[in-house]
């Protein structure tokens, strides 16, 4: 099992990350470590997760004064953030060809689900959720989970790669949304 490499999506996400960056920061799905990488430029308090050991692996060896953990989604994970960055597997899964790395589920927009429906327990007040999905992860289905969970939202970036469009969300809840 390979770990992701940064590509676009990872760019357009680590791009925003400077406007957020405070406090305790998540990484989720650190994959290659960039995101991590680039909050602990602002704040000495990340912490990087993700399901492939090998990634946490190499991110440890790459970056020694972040701290790396192994978790499914919020599986090993206790504490509350002031930020949480995700940029999550978001492909519909590929039977012939499984790739954790990419599958975000049978549509493409699951993994996300299951995050969002996990992330507002680990938020703290005024806590930002900063997530980047595609055009191919359904996005009406992201915006009704959304509204479902009573997450305020808002676009903070787009980029039409190719063949599809990445977004990145500005997400916020508070217990009184």
């Amino acid at each position: 099992m390979n770990f992701y490499e940064a590509r676009e999506d990872s760019f357009l996400l680590q791009k925003q990350i400077k406007n957020y960056a405070k406090g305790f920061i998540l990484d989720m799905g650190t994959g290659s470590g960039i995101q991590a990488e680039e909050a602990a430029k602002f704040s000495d308090k990340v912490l990087a997760v993700d399901i492939n050991e090998k990634a946490i692996k190499h991110c440890e060896k790459k970056l020694p004064r972040i701290e790396f953990r192994q978790s499914n989604l919020f599986s090993n994970i206790t504490e509350n953030f002031d930020l949480i960055v995700f940029n999550p597997p978001y492909l519909p899964n590929e039977p012939r060809a499984p790739d954790i790395a990419l599958d975000g589920g049978k549509e493409g927009y699951e993994l996300i689900g299951a995050f969002l429906k996990q992330a507002k327990e680990h938020l703290n007040e005024d806590g930002t959720i900063l997530l980047l999905f595609s055009s191919f992860s359904k996005k009406e289905k992201i915006i009704n989970i959304l509204k479902e969970e009573n997450y305020k939202y808002k676009e903070i970036a787009r980029e039409h790669i190719e063949f599809e469009d990445l977004y990145v969300y500005e997400i916020k809840w508070t217990k009184n949304s």
